[in-house]
């Protein structure tokens, strides 16, 4: 048997520190990625005593991206304590927060909470937050992530929007399973989008945005027939009232990719609809805060203005989104 020349050795050398080097890199990795689910999971908790209270307007404090309840009288006119979330919504005794996962590709946490904010079941899925809603009972939950992109405003972009129905324990994963009529016809094609859900008092109809060739559409849905229909075009995040009249929504009234959008409000019975007098483009799911008011995110800050367009928008809190209103009081300074 030969000796290993010093060439060999020196390889055999070098074979041996790669792949220690690979192995202590896939290490780092493991202790980065498990670092940060510890941190998501320290996160998505409020701090003792942040709980949802009877009548408050919560939204997400944009420069700690945790939930803040607003208070006029508090320092800074806010009081924070709630989890970190990049979307929220609360209704009944559900609380709904979305919150990004760091690294490539794109995945999010979708972490429901009861009304003490502690959390009751937590969903790791692809994609990039992007709305968040809880039906009136608490007991339905939508939410819709972008899988390709990052803006509606874009013209190249993907949806996936889930719902959860917290009674069962049942998940629709994507609502594009749905069968969708379009133009009185089953409508079948690989560009459909669904977006920006909103539920009825009944936990069983609901409102969505539909996008396909081109074209955004409301649409009516029956969680129970398993079925959606296109109601008319050019509507995008719908928000019913609470009396299930009216629809808030964006209204696209140009092509240009800076505040392409308006806020309107349909009424769903006489078919009419009007603008609210919010002069700026608004990309948000408006929030109704009462039968009269709705509330939404934009500029950095969440305002409030007349539902039937009688009054210039005021501005409820400033570095703020994702407003929620508990309780049936309408939102602070908001009327």
């Amino acid at each position: 048997m030969h000796a290993p020349t010093g060439t060999s050795t020196r390889t055999r050398v070098w074979i041996v520190v790669l792949a220690l080097l690979l192995l202590g890199g896939g290490a780092t990795a493991y202790t980065l990625r498990a670092a940060s689910d510890r941190d998501a999971t320290s996160a998505g908790t409020a701090d003792p005593g942040f709980t949802l209270t009877g009548s408050a307007l919560y939204a997400r404090d944009t420069a700690t991206g945790r939930v803040a309840r607003v208070d006029p009288s508090a320092p800074g006119g806010r009081v924070a304590g709630g989890p970190v979330c990049d979307r929220f919504h609360a209704a009944g005794d559900t609380a709904l927060c979305l919150r990004r996962r760091p690294g490539v590709p794109a995945r999010s946490y979708v972490l429901v909470l009861d009304r003490e904010l502690r959390e009751v079941r937590r969903m790791s899925l692809p994609g990039i937050p992007s709305r968040a809603r809880v039906s009136a009972s608490g007991n339905m939950l939508a939410w819709t992530m972008f899988t390709t992109g990052d803006s509606y405003a874009r013209s190249s972009f993907s949806t996936r929007t889930s719902v959860l129905d917290l009674r069962t324990g049942y998940l629709v994963k994507n609502m594009e399973q749905i069968p969708l009529t379009l133009g009185g016809r089953r409508y079948h094609a690989p560009d459909v989008n669904y977006w920006g859900v909103s539920f009825a008092a009944d936990d069983n109809r609901f409102y969505a945005t539909v996008s396909t060739d081109g074209r955004t559409h409301l649409v009516e849905g029956d969680m129970a027939a398993w079925s959606a229909r296109a109601l008319r075009e050019n509507v995008e995040c719908p928000s019913l009232s609470p009396d299930g009249t009216r629809i808030a929504f964006k209204k696209r009234v140009s092509e240009g990719p800076r505040e392409p959008w308006r806020l309107y409000v349909y009424d769903l019975a006489g078919g009419g609809e009007h603008p609210v007098a919010e002069p700026l483009g608004v990309d948000d799911q408006a929030l109704w805060t009462d039968a009269r008011t709705l509330a939404y995110g934009r500029g950095g800050g969440v305002w409030s203005v007349p539902a039937d367009g009688s009054a210039a928008p005021r501005l409820l809190a400033p570095s703020a989104s994702s407003p929620t209103v508990t309780g049936s009081a309408s939102a602070p300074g908001a009327s």
